[in-house]
């Protein structure tokens, strides 16, 4: 049965931000926002973020996206995010469905939804923003009026237990695909072909994955392989990679948010890929092979986005900023051109070396607040195992020309549960920092500011570390006790950790497949969203929900692979060979460590 949804009235909305905490999170009219008129277009497009528009709009795929699509006269894209609490319940009260920003038009008027996954405990939001728009849940339940649901983003890696809620994946770097892509799209609708025609139609495109077309296969309850059910799609699905990135689109005009967001300052794109091959890291893989952009670019590209923002810092962003084959030149060249305007360039986390002290010393000339360093693992031997290949030497090297350079606070970042991790190495996260702030108290006479913020190990698909089981969630807990004592015995440091349960959900549904998608439902319906904010996340909800399906939580992320076992994940190529990884994780048992990246 079809049915006609009247326009939104806009004096409702306007009513409803005034009763609003921050009515700046869905106003649309911010500087640099672009508004089209929708009768002019041939495919009308949403960026959908589950997640705060604070959170959201520090996204840099939403802004190559936005202005990608925008500069298009054919094509509009706006956006919309996951609505606050308050918003989401007055929004039920008024039966108001769910809009997007610029136009304050209604998804389900839309061609595209567009979703950016960027985390696993953002998937009830998923639910909860397609329910508020009032378009079905699951694919095959849509008609013809309702929008594509697309999916793109790091957790498109596993996409199994979204599958039924999408009708297809974008697997990649979108940013010159995707404008073609939606008008291909405008094409076929233009041809009066139905949705499962147009399903079929682009199945066969480089890196588009649609889950209608093959079918999970099971024995004894296990997944044992995916068929396809259409000619078209490929066995294996291949990520799309943007082969020169100065000649990717990148936004010089991103929008300026009236309140601030997480990440509040301009950004720009040094290289994408890693080639250090951390074994836990997804990143560092998936965004494979190392890319550049030359310095000119930046140059040109930082200075735009300044003359169109007004911002007073910008980012100098990738995986491993330090890593950049110029940033020596590049910084002075930054400072440089930057010095009368008062601009401020900065550097995400460094690398526990001398080198990155000193590049950070260049940028922050005369203002030292506090530096982010990532060992991960306390021991030597841990840290080979997962590829960190750092000494304890190295460690106090750099902290000491640092505190020589005028720093006095850091914040450190470990992880527990990690691959051959024994008490002994959880025990050495307090040795190290007592012995760090012990030697620098004898050397300087002051006590340094550390915040140590310890997470759970994720074993991630498409790592060397995929095959490995998380650590059970009644352990985590106990070395978080030895850590939260210890702690409370050594005055002056700040330690925080992320929430077990919480870890225990992400590895669920990083290492699920379809099985879990009725889970995901009944969470929602039982009342879970934002489950990344400890302050929303319930527990208890989610045990009920796997006691009410039958699921063991156990089962996923506490299983250890085979290599020969098929993998949720198997028909998603991301350039890197299995063979590769299960030679990583050889090494890894074994204490050896790949000392050379792997572009």
């Amino acid at each position: 049965m079809m049915v006609n949804w009247m326009p939104i009235d806009k004096d409702i909305i306007s009513d409803l931000l005034s009763r609003v905490q921050k009515p700046a999170r869905y106003l649309g009219n911010e500087w640099n926002s672009c508004l089209k008129d929708h009768d002019r277009v041939a495919v009308r497009a949403v960026f959908a973020f589950p997640d705060l528009y604070e959170v959201g709009m520090s996204n840099q795929g939403l802004k190559i996206l936005y202005e990608c699509v925008n500069s298009r006269s054919d094509l509009l894209m706006e956006r919309v995010f996951a609505p606050a609490a308050d918003m989401e319940d007055l929004m039920r009260e008024n039966d108001l469905p769910l809009f997007a920003l610029e136009s304050q038009e209604a998804l389900k008027d839309f061609d595209v939804i567009g979703f950016s996954l960027q985390y696993e405990l953002s998937y009830t939001n998923v639910l909860n923003m397609l329910d508020l728009a009032k378009i079905p849940l699951y694919s095959s339940e849509r008609s013809e009026s309702d929008p594509l649901v697309i999916g793109g983003g790091p957790c498109t890696f596993n996409p199994e237990p979204l599958a039924p809620f999408f009708d297809f994946f974008i697997l990649g770097e979108a940013e010159e695909f995707l404008p073609d892509l939606l008008a291909e799209l405008g094409a076929l609708k233009g041809r009066c072909l139905n949705r499962n025609e147009i399903l079929s139609a682009i199945s066969d495109l480089e890196s588009i994955y649609v889950p209608s077309l093959y079918r999970p296969l099971y024995r004894d309850g296990v997944l044992c392989g995916m068929e396809k059910l259409d000619s078209r799609p490929s066995d294996v699905i291949r990520k799309r990679t943007v082969k020169d990135l100065d000649c990717a689109p990148y936004p010089t005009s991103p929008i300026v948010s009236y309140i601030q967001t997480v990440h509040d300052r301009a950004v720009i794109e040094l290289f994408r890929g890693c080639g250090k091959g951390c074994r836990f890291c997804q990143a560092g893989f998936i965004f494979r092979p190392v890319r550049s952009r030359s310095r000119k670019n930046i140059l040109e590209t930082a200075e735009a986005i300044i003359a169109a923002t007004g911002y007073d810092e910008i980012s100098l962003s990738s995986l491993s900023s330090t890593d950049y084959a110029q940033i020596e030149t590049l910084i002075s060249e930054m400072n440089e051109v930057f010095e009368e305007s008062k601009v401020k360039c900065s550097l995400p986390s460094l690398r526990l070396d001398s080198y990155s002290v000193k590049l950070a010393e260049q940028l922050h000339q005369g203002r030292r607040s506090s530096l982010t360093f990532a060992p991960e693992a306390a021991t030597e031997r841990l840290r080979k195992v997962i590829g960190k290949n750092i000494s304890e030497e190295d460690i106090f090297k750099a902290l000491s020309d640092a505190v020589a350079a005028g720093w006095q606070g850091f914040k450190l970042y470990f992880m527990i549960g990690l691959p051959t991790e024994k008490d002994a190495d959880v025990e050495a996260i307090l040795t190290l920092c007592r012995k760090i702030r012990q030697h620098f108290k004898l050397k300087t006479g002051r006590s340094l500011k550390i915040v140590v913020s310890v997470s759970t190990f994720i074993p991630k698909p498409h790592t060397p570390f995929q095959w490995e089981p998380q650590l059970e969630l009644s352990e985590v807990v106990n070395r978080q006790q030895i850590l939260r004592k210890g702690f409370r015995n050594m005055p002056g440091f700040d330690y925080s950790w992320h929430e077990p349960e919480a870890s225990l959900l992400e590895a669920v549904f990083a290492r699920g497949d379809r099985l879990l998608a009725p889970l995901l439902e009944r969470a929602w319906q039982l009342g879970c969203r934002f489950d990344g904010w400890s302050e929303h996340f319930s527990f208890e909800r989610w045990q009920k929900a796997f006691r009410d399906l039958n699921i063991d939580a156990g089962s996923y992320a506490y299983r250890r692979f085979n290599y020969d076992e098929y993998l949720p994940w198997d028909h998603i190529d991301c350039g890197v060979s299995k063979e590769m990884f299960i030679r990583e994780h050889r090494n890894a048992l074994i204490d050896e460590s790949t000392r050379r990246g792997i572009s």
